[in-house]
């Protein structure tokens, strides 16, 4: 009887593995025909003809874009992703250099907008239509659409220059760039007060807005939630409101939560692109940001790869986890 559920399974797997080739080689296509190429940077402004020929030979890019096509893909067949072509490293070791990065990021500020948002949208559910529901969906929603780059700005200027001007405490003065002080040489739990300091100000730009929206998800769905027949008698039989939350509401507000997590999941990876940029963290969307403006076509096949993966199989597994927590999937 479970041959429907693996048969539903192997089937999502392999539309996923399709829409990842899909994904990557329309990237390949348009970034070869994007103007300007990575010899082209290279190479000297005052570089003949013939040495731009030559070292376009060297980087491979001599070829047709079917065969440039064919190399690329036979290489990552075999597991090989090539060298980067502005750094000279190997392009899993400019990965492996960024990802822990970005996974914390993206990861702590995951976990912190589930943490904050779910208990917010759990407490508006439980007072739908009063003065406090109104006021905190105005406050969420003009969070949620609080646009980044703005966000961004109006924090560095809260906690740098504004922080000065009030003369706040030091601790309050948070450093806008990097990751560590360059001049830090602390160790041990300096070395990590350094790095959390660092790290406040992106966390915040991406946990605020995250929040806000988990919140605005959790309060629709706990209040169809309550809506349902059985909480009704569960408040009729007198039982407590705690009770009746956590037994009831939450119980049925889960496999929808279970999804919006797995939409939210490839933010790890790709949703902090911008921040990185801004405050100079040295992660995935930096070096993808830095691979394109400099025509690095191994390096951003290769990210894109890593961030069409992450969605995909971030989708696909939230996929195959609600077939074991929501009964109706089971049931289909």
């Amino acid at each position: 009887m479970h041959h429907p559920r693996v048969h539903r399974i192997l089937s999502r797997t392999l539309d996923a593995l399709l829409l990842l080739w899909l994904v990557t080689s329309l990237t390949f296509v348009l970034v070869h025909l994007a103007p300007g190429d990575a010899a082209s940077l290279l190479v000297s402004p005052t570089a003949t003809a013939q040495e731009l020929a030559q070292r376009r030979a060297e980087l491979g890019l001599d070829g047709s874009l079917v065969t440039q096509y064919g190399r690329w893909i036979a290489s990552v067949l075999q597991g090989e992703l090539g060298n980067s072509l502005a750094l000279s490293r190997p392009v899993t070791a400019v990965i492996a250099d960024a990802l822990p990065l970005s996974l914390a990021l993206g990861g702590v500020s995951l976990t912190l907008s589930f943490l904050v948002g779910v208990p917010i949208g759990a407490w508006q559910s439980a007072r739908e239509g009063t003065r406090a529901d109104t006021v905190c969906t105005v406050l969420t929603t003009t969070l949620y659409a609080a646009p980044s780059f703005w966000l961004a700005l109006a924090l560095i200027a809260i906690a740098t220059t504004g922080a000065a001007a009030l003369n706040a405490p030091e601790w309050m003065r948070l450093p806008a760039f990097g990751v560590r002080d360059p001049a830090a040489l602390g160790t041990g739990f300096d070395a990590v007060r350094d790095v959390v300091r660092h790290a406040a100000l992106p966390l915040l730009v991406l946990t605020i807005p995250g929040a806000a929206g988990v919140a605005r998800y959790a309060r629709q769905t706990m209040i169809e939630a309550r809506r349902a027949p059985h909480v009704a008698t569960a408040h009729a039989r007198g039982i407590p409101e705690r009770r009746v939350s956590s037994r009831y509401v939450l119980r049925n507000a889960w496999p929808p939560l279970l999804v919006l997590l797995g939409l939210m999941l490839p933010g790890i990876v790709a949703g902090s692109v911008f921040v990185e940029q801004v405050f100079a963290w040295p992660g995935l969307g930096r070096a993808m940001m830095t691979s394109i403006a400099s025509r690095d076509y191994p390096v951003v096949l290769a990210l894109t790869m890593v961030y069409s993966a992450t969605v995909i199989g971030a989708n696909l597994l939230a996929d195959v986890a609600l077939l074991r927590v929501d009964p109706r999937r089971r049931a289909e």
